[in-house]
């Protein structure tokens, strides 16, 4: 028995896909690249991600 699919369903999966070509998801093997090059210190690890955030996922106006 086939199942369908939702509105909701299909559109998370197309904000997916849009996110995997804009290259806004990050993989495991990703991370660990991230961690690796910082070589494992948490705070610049952190702060690598602060200073990305901003590009990634711009504010919200409220």
């Amino acid at each position: 028995m086939a199942e369908r699919m939702t509105k909701k369903q299909i559109e998370d999966y197309r904000q997916l896909c849009d996110n995997r070509n804009k290259g806004r998801l990050l993989t495991p093997e990703g991370l660990r690249f991230i961690c690796e090059s910082y070589h494992y210190d948490a705070e610049k690890i952190g702060q690598h991600f602060l200073e990305l955030l901003p590009q990634i996922c711009p504010p919200k106006n409220m």
